[in-house]
């Protein structure tokens, strides 16, 4: 391959790999429907840039096709949503597409959506274009799923994957890493700055949503889940394992 060529996820969700081999480590997830620019090919694999974020790495090939020209009708609002094969919640699903994947309608049948691969739930879609305002009712959704390092669906997910799916639903674009997201987003508060709902709370290497005043929404590995719990606990706790302190909070 000698010109970069734009392509795009048609699996519901494509592992971003460090290398070109299935058991390398997961650096992060493209989500169906997610453009990606390819560089070249290897023995089934690409190394390619995620559109969305500019994160590069190493893809399956067989879960990308060329970019349609088309934009996304909708996104999928709900944590996961099936694929049918036909409008009828009885037949056995084909996939099923994760929170923030991107779709292209093509016709509404009775509560069903058709798209090129099946039928969703309508009600489980929003319009491409509707932004909800409120990022931690976003990420509260996310309450329970279990840990990954690099995910970002509700079969798992990690800190900062969890603040950029809740942030994009809000209309805002973030990087993928804690690191970045916390050069980036928002402006750094006071030491000892009265703390509010949407607030976010940086470590080295981690990243959490204020709930209220007092509480720290974020998926962490000593829950090995998304959890909810006092902020100057899991700061003592952080502390204590010799993750150092909170580095900043910024406003968003």
């Amino acid at each position: 391959m000698t010109e970069p060529v734009t392509m795009q996820v048609v699996a519901a969700t494509t592992a971003l790999r460090r290398e070109p081999q299935s058991d390398a480590p997961l650096d992060t997830e493209a989500l169906h429907g997610e453009r990606v620019t390819v560089f070249e090919e290897r023995e089934g694999w690409v190394r390619a840039r995620l559109e969305s974020d500019g994160y590069e790495g190493f893809l399956a090939s067989q879960d990308l096709r060329p970019a349609r020209a088309e934009a996304p009708t909708h996104r999928v609002a709900a944590l996961r949503s099936f694929v049918f094969p036909g409008p009828n919640i009885k037949l056995p699903p084909l996939t099923a597409l994760p929170f923030g994947a991107r779709i292209v309608a093509r016709e509404i049948r009775g509560d069903f959506l058709r798209i090129d691969e099946g039928f969703l739930w309508a009600r489980h879609l929003a319009d491409a274009a509707t932004i909800e305002p409120d990022v931690v009712g976003i990420a509260e959704r996310f309450l329970g799923v279990p840990y990954l390092w690099g995910g970002k669906t509700a079969l798992g997910i990690d800190c900062s994957g969890l603040v950029q799916l809740s942030l994009a639903a809000a209309g805002r674009k973030a990087p993928r890493d804690s690191g970045p997201q916390e050069r980036a987003l928002g402006m750094p508060l006071a030491e000892g700055a009265p703390l509010r709902r949407g607030d976010l709370a940086f470590w080295r290497g981690h990243v959490g949503l204020m709930r209220d005043a007092d509480t720290l929404l974020h998926a962490n590995g000593h829950a090995m889940a998304v959890t909810s719990e006092p902020f100057a606990e899991a700061r003592t706790r952080i502390v204590a394992a010799g993750a150092g302190d909170v580095t900043s909070v910024r406003r968003v």
